[in-house]
């Protein structure tokens, strides 16, 4: 339903007989950031910071920050509340603000009978995802804006997605009709719907150990196979999104178990994407999904954990195939986040609108008059080079796409590739400039510490196969300000940042993500100070997260005392689950540390989901690559002595997903380096500390990398 409209009734048993529908609707996209120097109406979100509450701070409704103010109001007032949930790159909600909140007579409703609370659900998950589940269990869907209605202490009684002005106001007349006419009724819905949310996703840790069993892993596969595109890639979907973690798992799993088919798919997708209008040819950068099967529409959003996760990916397929074109979209990506998405601390921005002007897409697209003009004798090239005519069409301007490679290019039309490359440089350059006159999208400039350590795994990704100074330094100099700014002494994190003020305490994600990038960290600089702060932050995650019932972590810690649910986030979307994200970090972390409790806590995590996993595999892909670990050997390279650095780096070039890299050029305290100085360069390849012969060249170690051994 992501981008289209569909008709949903509201439940009998909240609105008995009343038969409203409404459109429910997915779509992301604008931020109109363009304020008026005078406002007629203000609101108490104009001392926020978010850029999506700034939004609506001139509103005729009188919104209210989440928080206990308003639901202590709402009890005084005996009303009912409004949660409306949105962010800043969400075109749905904008749309439905100036169709319903910047109407007046539908404030005045708004306000005479609600109170009505506005959230970030980029600033607070924790919050959307009590809502969303909400949504989701009353309609069987959900999506951006949110808009639920709760009893004064915030148990949810109904709520949709996007309303056109009629249905809004219908809908909360009859709302209120129902709250005043037959309380109890109402009263006894919101105890069922809350214990419901309560209920779901709880993991219940299993009576007995499972064993990772290969075939578990296998069906995952096979049953997922049948929906495979083979055409254009990712999934048989109307609307694609990218999903990265997807593609990573079934490289893994192509590459543990020779299998061709999947590989294949695999690399069609990843050419697809980067040739269809999803990528943007001029910029750098992917947009958040496409609108149709051929990744030709996108909506041009563009998000940073989006962007991160696929230069990861990008890097790791030009690892494994030396691709040029896979080369050529971490760089421009990577150009484009520098230029577009970093503040002076070395922090990234969230994300960029869909719309500019209040017209989706606008800053993207191009007329051929316009092409003409700025490209001149460039323009018979571009033209041809894009296939600029009908198939690029689009509500009448041009979406630029590549339907071949560069490679491909210069052989169809007898030309050099470097001749190829240098012309659509050279245009890409003009058409880059000439865009930067364009009224841009609305930037949405608040850093989240989750997508920041999603944006240092991907440079040092990136750093791994293409060697580039660069990008290790850009790695560094944001894991300096999240170290910094966002990690208290005591392991604590602060979730976002902005205007140089850290705020809202952690999520599961923030940690996971952490850990994980100072693994990553790390691996690319052999500085043990990297994994004192992911111990640190594992410790406080296990004292204010953990669920030792389930052996699984809670999404929000046990400070947050606010929500009417404490979830659990455990499949994996377009960003992996929290949950599967610490599991894995806590694995590698109890490998690197020698702590064996790390290890088991995120074997017993996996067992959790791992009778899930078949039927379900496109939702547990990242819980997938843990397995992968726990299924088939997974190496731990130690290199010591002084050349330690360069021989991580060339191990570094090749692709092995099964391996996990420590080093010192002198004595280390970490166990596993123990006894492994030898006086020159040496490199060990072990399986659970059991160690191979020792051997001084990086081909040696690689060659034994390869031997078939045992399964677990």
């Amino acid at each position: 339903m992501i981008g289209s409209k569909s008709l949903l009734n509201l439940p009998s048993i909240l609105l008995l007989g009343l038969a409203i529908s409404f459109l429910s609707c997915n779509g992301q996209g604008e931020q109109d950031t363009n304020n008026q120097e005078h406002h007629e109406f203000e609101n108490a979100l104009v001392n926020e910071t978010s850029p999506y509450l700034l939004q609506h701070a001139h509103n005729p409704v009188n919104w209210m920050p989440w928080g206990d103010e308003a639901f202590e109001q709402a009890k005084k007032e005996n009303k009912l509340v409004l949660v409306s949930i949105g962010y800043s790159s969400c075109h749905w909600c904008h749309v439905m603000e100036r169709e319903s909140f910047m109407d007046e007579e539908v404030a005045e409703l708004m306000n005479e009978n609600f109170i009505c609370i506005k959230v970030d659900r980029e600033e607070r998950p924790d919050v959307d995802q009590v809502y969303m589940n909400a949504v989701q269990l009353m309609t069987g869907g959900g999506g951006w804006p949110l808009n639920c209605f709760t009893l004064p202490d915030g148990r949810p009684i109904y709520g949709g997605t996007y309303y056109e002005k009629g249905q809004w106001i219908e809908l909360m007349n009859n709302l209120q009709y129902k709250f005043e006419k037959s309380p109890k009724e109402v009263e006894r819905f919101a105890a069922n719907l809350t214990e419901g949310i309560q209920q779901s996703e709880l993991i219940q840790a299993p009576a007995k150990d499972v064993a990772f069993l290969p075939i578990v892993i296998d069906s995952m596969v096979l049953n997922w196979m049948p929906f495979f595109d083979t055409v254009y890639g990712g999934d048989q979907r109307k609307i694609k999104f990218p999903m990265p973690n997807n593609f990573e798992f079934l490289t893994q799993y192509a590459f543990h178990n020779d299998n061709e088919d999947v590989l294949k798919h695999v690399d069609l997708s990843l050419v697809k994407m980067v040739k269809g209008g999803i990528f943007d040819q001029v910029g750098g950068g992917f947009s958040r999904y496409s609108t149709d099967p051929e990744w030709k529409v996108p909506h041009f959003e563009k998000m940073l954990y989006d962007n991160a996760q696929l230069v990861s990916l990008y890097s790791n397929a030009y690892r494994r195939t030396n691709n040029p074109l896979y080369k050529d979209v971490v760089y421009q990506t990577l150009t484009w986040a520098y230029r577009e998405m970093m503040n002076d601390k070395g922090a990234y921005y969230s994300a960029l609108d869909a719309d500019s002007e209040e017209e989706e897409g606008k800053f993207y697209v191009w007329t051929e008059e316009e092409l003409q003009t700025v490209l001149a004798e460039d323009f018979d090239f571009a033209k041809n080079y894009f296939g600029i005519g009908e198939r690029t069409l689009w509500e009448g301007k041009h979406i630029l796409m590549r339907p071949l490679s560069n490679e491909e290019y210069a052989a169809a039309n007898n030309m050099e590739v470097n001749e190829v490359e240098n012309k659509f440089n050279t245009i890409r350059n003009k058409l880059l400039e000439a865009r930067s006159d364009r009224v841009r999208p609305g930037l949405d400039d608040k850093a989240l510490t989750s997508w920041n350590a999603m944006m240092q795994i991907a440079l040092l990704d990136a750093y791994e196969v293409f060697g580039d100074e660069l990008m290790l330094k850009g790695a560094l100099f944001n894991s300096k300000w999240m170290l910094e700014q966002q990690l208290t002494a005591d392991g604590k994190l602060f979730h976002t940042y902005k205007d140089g003020v850290s705020s809202i305490d952690g999520f599961l994600e923030d940690y996971a993500f952490g850990i994980a990038t100072c693994i990553k960290l790390y691996e690319n600089t052999f500085n043990e100070d990297y994994l004192t702060k992911a111990d640190l932050m594992a410790q406080y995650a296990m004292e204010h997260f953990y669920d030792a019932n389930s052996g699984m972590f809670y999404f929000s810690s046990d400070a947050e005392g606010s929500l009417i649910a404490r979830k659990m986030e455990i499949t994996d979307n377009v960003i992996p689950s929290s949950n599967s994200v610490m599991a894995n970090a806590l694995f590698d972390l109890g490998i690197l540390l020698d702590k064996r409790d790390y290890k088991e806590k995120a074997r017993q995590m996996l067992a959790n989901v791992y009778a899930e996993m078949p039927d379900f595999g496109s939702n547990y892909t990242n819980w997938g690559q843990l397995a992968l670990k726990n299924i088939h050997t997974y190496y731990e390279v130690a290199v010591t002595g002084e050349n330690c650095e360069s021989f991580r780096n060339e191990i570094h070039k090749n692709y092995h997903p099964d391996c996990l890299l420590m080093g010192a050029t002198t004595e280390s305290d970490l166990a596993l380096l123990e006894g492994k100085f030898l006086g020159e360069t040496t490199v060990f390849v072990c399986i659970e500390g059991a160690c191979k012969m020792p051997t001084n060249t990086v081909k040696a170690a690689l060659e034994q990398m390869t031997e078939l051994t045992p399964q677990r």
